[in-house]
Formats: C-alpha cells, structure tokens, sequence
C-alpha cells in the first residue's frame, strides 16, 4: 500500500473511476487545467483529456443543473463545488431536483450524481471560505451525505459515491486535507502518520456508508463525531486521560444508529461534537435519537460540544474551532459530574 494524504487519496479514487467507467465526468471551477483550488484533480485533465475532466464558469447553480441532466441520462458526474460556502446556488437544483429524481419519476430516472466540497475551518479561511453546512442537506429526503476522516476512508468512500445510483454529497475536511500539521495541538502529528489510516491501496476499493468506524475503544465515555472532530476528540481523549469509544460515524445520512445504541449503553456516558454552529446542527439530531433510544441507560446528560452561532471569524478562529482544550474541559466536566 501507498502512504498518501487526503488530497492523495481523492485524486486516487477519481482517477480509479475515470479510468473503470466512461460514464465518469469531472467537472467544476479550476479542475481541468489547474487541478482544482487544493490540487485534488491535478494531473487528471491530461490523463483523461479535456472531455472528461473539464473546466466551468462560475455559476454553482449551472454546474449543479448541468449535472442533474447528465446524471438523469445515465452519465455519473462527479462535481466540485470549490468551497461549502458557495454551495447554495446550487441548493435548490440539489434538493429539488437530484434528490427527488428517483422519486418523482417513479423509479424510471435516477441521479448517479457526486458532490463534492471542502468544508470546515482552521486554515485561517474566515467566514467565506469555512462553514460546514451538512445539517441543511441531512433534512433533504433523497441525499446521502458523507465525511470522511482520514485517507483510507476518503478514497473508499468516494468510490463508492460515485458508484452510487443516487445523489451523494461528499463533504471533505479541508484542515485534513494535507494531514495533521506539524505542532497542532488539536491534530497531533503522531496521529496518522505511519498508521494504518494513512496507506490507501492504489486500486479499487469501496466503503460501505452504512458502516460506522469505531476510531478507539473505550469504557468511560462514547464521543460521536466525524471529519476533523475525530482527531481532535482523540486528542481531548488523551489530554484528559481517559479512555473512551470514539465513533466515527463517516455518513450522517444514512446513519448507524445501531452502533451509536450499542457504545452509548456501553459506557453511559456520551459527546457530541462537531465544528458546525450548535443551533439546528446534526449534534441535535443525533441527541434526539440517543435519547430515545439510550434514555435508561445514561448516567449523565448528553453534552454537546460544537461551533459558535456566529459566522465563521478570521481573527478568532481558534476560539471558534471546538479544539483539543474546550473538548478537554467538556470531557472532564462530564466526567465528575
């Protein structure tokens, strides 16, 4: 196996794909010739030529619905969207669209389309350039919505994505995109360099999304989370020393529930984190579904860690982030309590 970043294992698994099934496409703002703002495409355009992988205006709306058309007659686009936050001119194609084609036509069309999007902050992006808006598209019936954590995950899921015969949105992590930054407090080095999550095999390879990822075992506390909060919430883990189930949940829909049951009437006690604003984030879905189903079983409040509700700041950003140190204190709350 080879030992690749993030960016590494994307331009893998797309290239995976271009090379398997004609039907694959690329497309969007500055993938073609440039490879793509983070160089997740780069090289593609002159692999598989400029029919395949190709440039856009700037219009998301247009990249979107042009997407929708092709996906409905049988091509499998796989789009990027240069940042989260520009996402939602193509909000209303996505969701009115792509995500009710199988169902408005009663099975006779479906939409094998791929989104792809960096989210999140910590690259000093500020408030354009840094949200994570996966809770709006988890309340659209008919979008899968996928965020992987790591290399290995990230190829094989994104494989699977576009294998997939209906909508995916595939949300990437930009803060793990080159791995963890050296002296991170949040993100330690140690934390795949050399590990098993950071060799991604050069072939084909899918990943269900059915499929929680238990990232460590624990008996003290169950954190659910998933893109950059599950190295920090192992970081946060050490910090406070204890040892505690750490689920990657990889795919906010559709959702392992099952695993999320069986390690919170494990350990009793249970985290939610994320790096979205907290009002209406997924954390209160995923409390919601912890409480009715773990309700006898907790020995204490489910706490909530997340990003404030506000924009995304530039000059504060680390007082946004829910890094090691707010995690630290929350765990450690939670645990005298």
């Amino acid at each position: 196996m080879a030992q690749m970043n993030m960016i590494e294992a994307i331009r893998s698994a797309l290239d995976v794909k271009l090379s398997q099934d004609p039907d694959v496409l690329i497309f969007g703002e500055d993938v073609g010739y440039f490879g793509g703002v983070f160089r997740c495409t780069a090289g593609l355009q002159e692999k598989h030529g400029l029919h395949r992988v190709f440039d856009t205006p700037i219009a998301e709306g247009g990249i979107v619905g042009a997407a929708v058309g092709m996906a409905a007659f049988g091509l499998r686009p796989c789009i990027e969207i240069q940042f989260a936050d520009y996402i939602y001119p193509g909000y209303d194609q996505i969701c009115s669209e792509a995500a009710r084609m199988r169902y408005r036509s009663a099975g006779e069309f479906t939409s094998p389309l791929t989104i792809r999007t960096p989210v999140g902050g910590g690259i000093h992006g500020g408030q354009t350039h840094s949200q994570s808006p996966e809770a709006l598209f988890t309340h659209i019936a008919g979008i899968k919505t996928i965020i992987p954590s790591n290399p290995y995950d990230a190829k094989g899921l994104l494989i699977k994505a576009i294998e997939d015969n209906d909508p995916v949105l595939f949300l990437e992590p930009k803060r793990l995109y080159n791995g963890p930054f050296e002296g991170d407090p949040n993100i330690p080095a140690v934390s795949w360099a050399g590990h098993e999550l950071g060799e991604v095999p050069e072939g084909h390879y899918t990943i269900d999304f059915e499929k929680a990822r238990l990232h460590t075992q624990g008996s003290a506390l169950t954190i659910i989370c998933y893109g950059t909060m599950v190295w920090v919430a192992e970081a946060a883990a050490k910090a406070a020393g204890i040892e505690a189930d750490i689920l990657d949940l990889r795919s906010l829909m559709p959702l392992d529930l099952d695993s999320i049951i069986k390690s919170v009437k494990k350990t009793g006690r249970c985290m939610v984190l994320h790096e979205a604003t907290r009002t209406s984030g997924f954390g209160a879905e995923l409390i919601a579904e912890i409480q009715e189903h773990c309700f006898y079983a907790l020995e204490a409040p489910i706490v909530r860690v997340t990003g404030w509700d506000t924009p995304y700041p530039h000059a504060l950003e680390w007082e946004y982030f829910p890094g090691k140190a707010r995690v630290t204190k929350a765990i450690t709350k939670m645990m005298e309590g």
